[in-house]
């Protein structure tokens, strides 16, 4: 008969520091701490899709999160506490104290660090307001900003500070957000607005013919893919209900500031689009999904949805939903994750968003600008709207030039302007003392051409991928003869290292490899970049690991003279 050793180790739960034999595993929560959590979260539904606001709320209310807090939102969202720790520490606008550490300081100075606040000083002031800071002050390298055309940037608090100086960033002392003057509901409805979606309530405009002006207007995806709207409208519809809509406000590319620069004026624009879609697709509701970096427009945005649902219109129902500072989630599934209440993590495709997307449902998801068009496509005809492009490119289009122009902003040209066209027409010319050498069609990852090649429309697909580069989300920075190129796209492979979900291999170690390679002092080893290169673009993921080597095959082949 068999027989069993007992052998007598040492208990795991007696000493110092260990976990008690009758209480439940992890941290526990105290009463007090789960009563001010839950007075934060006031009438915030406890639900696992709102995790993220609910990280928000506390890190508003307290200046970041305490492992503690975490520890109780836990309790009240009914999750474990991994679960909401690995949410909150894969955004980096959310500041995770540990036990022991010391809390950040009272007031926190964003400086962007991206390619156009670089080419404006940004590495200047950030070591000026390091020198100046006062130990209750902390200054933060972040990412673009988007507001690329006052360069440099930063942000105190909630505070955007255009043309930053060290005097202008000290000087702030109210660092709540500055909403800016915009046209309201009742101005937008006074003169006209809204009524291309009443013809829509009232069928007076059928969905059919809605999408078929959609589709012969040649209208595209304006947040960097281009799909055509029409299609998009046609194949989501197709899947049986319920459905939902998502609006990308996630406007995180390098060098795009186009979104902001419509919602800061015309909002209604885009929600007319928004709801005109919805209705079209049949859509139940509609998750506008902002970047954190905007709290003056998510400020506006709230104001202007109420408006609209107490107003006399019928309306689907929206709902904001705050980013937490992903670039990752300007990429549509990862943006639906992060809705959901997860780590903005890309998702395998197939099955596509337009059959399980939003909570397993059918989702029909577009770009602000994309829905600014759409009440004017519906009202003035689609042969109207193809005509404002140039041959081949139809339609309008929201460029963001910065960089060395004399003028940078948004420029509302005709598809398939060109660079040069853009700076001598509609910025001025080049900046003072600055020669034209080279330019990105596209943002960060939509690579860099020479000026040599500044007649090419900048469109999607045509000449412009022949040369293995994009027009994306419309971003032009343009660069001249006191430019490296090379520091310029380290800056750029900087950002994709820093902005990489990390889920995928190609793109984690890539970036970072590709940083160190292209960093390393002497010869550039370009046999291992090639490697690299072709790696990270057949085996990545999503666009973000596929389309960062973009800047540095261009470096490679374009501008030997800057090695």
């Amino acid at each position: 008969m068999a027989t069993t050793t007992i052998i007598d180790r040492p208990s795991r739960v007696e000493g110092k520091g260990k976990r008690k034999a009758h209480l439940p595993k992890g941290r526990q929560v105290q009463a007090a701490d789960l009563e001010a959590v839950a007075s934060i979260l006031g009438d915030l539904p406890r639900r696992k899709d709102l995790l993220i606001e609910a990280l928000h709320r506390i890190q508003d209310d307290q200046g970041h999160l305490s492992a503690p807090y975490l520890a109780a939102l836990a309790e009240l969202l009914r999750l474990s506490q991994v679960e909401v720790y690995e949410v909150a520490s894969f955004y980096h606008h959310f500041d995770i104290v540990k036990e022991g550490q010391t809390p950040p300081p009272a007031r926190t100075i964003r400086v962007c660090d991206s390619l156009s606040c670089m080419l404006a000083g940004a590495e200047e002031l950030i070591a000026q307001l390091e020198a100046e800071a006062l130990s209750d002050v902390h200054i933060q390298r972040v990412p673009c900003i988007g507001r690329c055309a006052t360069a440099p940037i930063a942000q105190v608090g909630q505070r955007a500070v255009d043309s930053a100086t060290p005097e202008a960033v000290w000087s702030i002392k109210d660092i709540t957000a500055e909403v800016p003057h915009y046209q309201p509901f009742n101005a937008y409805k006074a003169s006209g607005g809204y009524s291309v979606l009443q013809s829509v309530i009232e069928e007076t405009l059928t969905a059919e013919s809605a999408i078929s002006m959609m589709s012969n207007a040649g209208l595209r995806g304006l947040g960097g893919a281009g799909f055509p709207a029409g299609r998009k409208w046609s194949i989501v519809k197709s899947y049986d209900g319920p459905r939902l809509m998502t609006i990308n406000g996630d406007e995180g590319e390098p060098g795009t500031f186009k979104d902001r620069h419509w919602l800061e004026r015309q909002p209604h624009k885009m929600l007319e689009g928004a709801q005109i879609a919805a209705r079209v697709v049949g859509c139940e509701k509609i998750y506008i999904y902002m970047r954190d970096e905007y709290p003056a427009i998510i400020k506006l945005l709230k104001r202007e949805i109420e408006a609209l649902a107490t107003s006399d219109i019928e309306t689907v129902p929206m709902e904001i939903r705050r980013g937490a500072g992903a670039y990752i989630c300007g990429e549509e599934s990862a943006m639906l994750e992060s809705i959901e209440g997860k780590r903005g993590l890309p998702r395998h495709r197939p099955p596509y968003i337009a059959q399980v997307g939003l909570f397993g449902r059918p989702t029909l998801n577009h770009n602000i600008e994309t829905l600014f068009w759409v009440p004017d496509i519906l009202s003035k005809g689609a042969d109207w709207f193809r005509q404002q492009g140039k041959r081949d490119h139809p339609g309008f289009r929201s460029y963001s030039v910065s960089g060395r122009v004399k003028n940078p902003g948004v420029v509302v040209a005709p598809a398939g302007s060109t660079v040069r066209e853009l700076i001598s027409e509609y910025c001025g010319g080049m900046a003072e003392g600055h020669f034209f050498k080279a330019y990105l069609p596209g943002g960060a990852s939509g690579g860099i051409l020479p000026a040599s090649l500044g007649d090419i429309p900048l469109d999607f697909g045509g000449q412009l991928a022949e040369e293995g580069a994009f027009v994306g989300s419309h971003a032009v920075v343009v660069l001249s003869d006191q430019d490296n190129i090379k520091d310029a796209v380290i800056n750029l492979m900087k950002f994709f290292e820093h902005e990489s979900c990390g889920q995928c291999t190609p793109c984690r170690a890539g970036t970072e490899k590709m940083v160190k390679l292209l960093s390393t002092p002497g010869e550039l080893d370009e046999a291992t970049i090639a490697d690299l290169e072709r790696v990270m673009r057949d085996a990545s993921i999503c666009g973000l690991g596929q389309a960062a080597p973009n800047p540095v095959a261009h470096l490679l082949r374009h501008f030997r003279d800057d090695l």
